[in-house]
């Protein structure tokens, strides 16, 4: 290996040591006690703000540790240019958590995620159209619910099976947990269950191909990269990317019913009520007007104002606004990877943590052997020809004017 590139495999470890410390999600977890205590009051007819305090992180030196390493980064080899969008990551997520409960962390959140105003491509609908069309074509199905009557510990033995042929050394283990505020959380290396809760069949599959086969396995594939391991990097910047692939994984496997593909678009609804000022119990109420449980709807609006201001004022997190921003992107990359005779491009999605413009910039080093294609990825990726006869007839849609066509006419023809 010549000297250069020994010395961005140098810089690749010490940024991968550096991400660490900054942790976003995990620290904006709200206690269950939270939920436990709003409900009580809501029954006592004096519904009242749930009660969270947010403690600002202090990254200063981690992010004059970034700054230093980005201005030393050469940008003009792939790895360096990929290596430098993951610093800038990085470091706008360390000022974001520096800034919670401030309009300066839904300044930064917007930035990494995204907002349900942004464009889905230059001169197209915005990502709050799309969530509006999908809710309009599925309000007659709004009540379609799957019957959710799986408790969490035979969920949890059936994962365990499903996990087994795959995740090994180590495996990837599923445990219960009393005090989850949510349904279910997962990383590389676990996935955990509320311990009360329970799940319909199409949930079970739901965690098997979004948590397991998107979300570990790219992980474990990124963090098993020989010469890359910043693949392995769970940042913000990737998680668009991230959810698009995991909810296209749910809608190919035939398991994001209505109820789930409803519950992603009301997010941005929410999200763009809560940046226009409206507070928790307005964005709870908002999510329980369209059908949701009481405990989904306190859920739902918890990822709304994680780190944010329940009060209101447009101090929020924005990163819900990817489940439809990400499924947008990753769909029409796939697809036009395909019509430009590209089949490698969607695979390699899945050999780490990564945009497709990093899929693009990396492609090359994949022909040089300094990033490995993925060990680990579903069926439906492996499976190529069928991947790619799914994203022609798909692409080929796009050019049918559905409106423009009476179910009277396909009758007849």
């Amino acid at each position: 290996m010549s000297a250069a590139l020994d010395r961005l495999m140098e810089q690749d470890r010490a940024l991968y040591k550096l991400c660490d410390p900054v942790r976003v999600l995990e620290p904006l977890d709200w206690p269950a006690s939270v939920e436990a205590e709003f409900f009580a009051a809501l029954d006592r007819g004096d519904p009242r703000l749930p009660q969270v305090t947010v403690t600002p992180a202090d990254h200063g030196a981690t992010r004059a540790a970034l700054a230093e390493l980005m201005a030393s980064l050469d940008q003009g080899h792939p790895a360096g240019a990929f290596l430098y969008r993951t610093a800038e990551s990085q470091r706008l997520a360390a000022e974001m958590m520096e800034a919670l409960g401030t309009p300066s962390f839904t300044a930064r959140s917007r930035q990494l995620y995204g907002a349900p105003a942004d464009l889905i491509h230059p001169g197209g609908p915005s990502q709050r159209d799309a969530a509006e069309h999908l809710l309009a074509r599925t309000e007659g199905f709004s009540t379609l619910h799957p019957v959710e009557d799986l408790p969490a510990e035979g969920v949890a033995e059936r994962l365990r099976a499903l996990f087994e042929p795959d995740f090994h050394d180590p495996p990837l283990a599923v445990v219960l947990d009393a005090e989850l505020a949510a349904k279910a959380s997962a990383s590389s290396t676990r996935v955990r269950l509320r311990a009360d809760a329970k799940f319909s069949e199409a949930a079970v599959m739901q965690l098997y191909h979004h948590e397991a086969m998107v979300h570990a396995a790219t992980r474990r594939n990124g963090k098993d990269q020989p010469f890359l391991r910043c693949l392995g990097l769970s940042t913000p910047r990737t998680t668009c990317a991230q959810e698009g692939l995991a909810t296209l994984a749910e809608l190919i496997t035939d398991c994001c019913d209505v109820a789930r593909l409803r519950r992603l678009a009301l997010r941005v609804r929410a999200i763009d009520a809560a940046l226009s000022g409206a507070d928790f119990l307005e964005i709870y109420r908002l999510f329980e007007s369209a059908g949701q449980t009481r405990e989904e709807s306190f859920n739902s609006a918890q990822r709304v104002f994680r780190g944010g201001d329940v009060r209101g004022g447009g101090v929020v997190l924005t990163k819900d606004v990817v489940y439809i921003k990400g499924l947008n992107l990753v769909s029409n990359f796939m697809r036009r990877a395909i019509a430009l005779g590209r089949p490698e491009l969607p695979s390699l999605l899945f050999a780490g943590r990564m945009t497709p413009g990093d899929a693009l910039l990396l492609a090359p080093l994949v022909e040089e052997g300094l990033v490995r294609p993925p060990v680990l990825a579903p069926s439906w990726v492996k499976n190529q020809a069928c991947l790619v006869a799914y994203l022609v007839w798909s692409a080929f849609l796009d050019q049918v004017q559905l409106d423009a066509v009476s179910l009277e006419d396909l009758a007849e023809a």
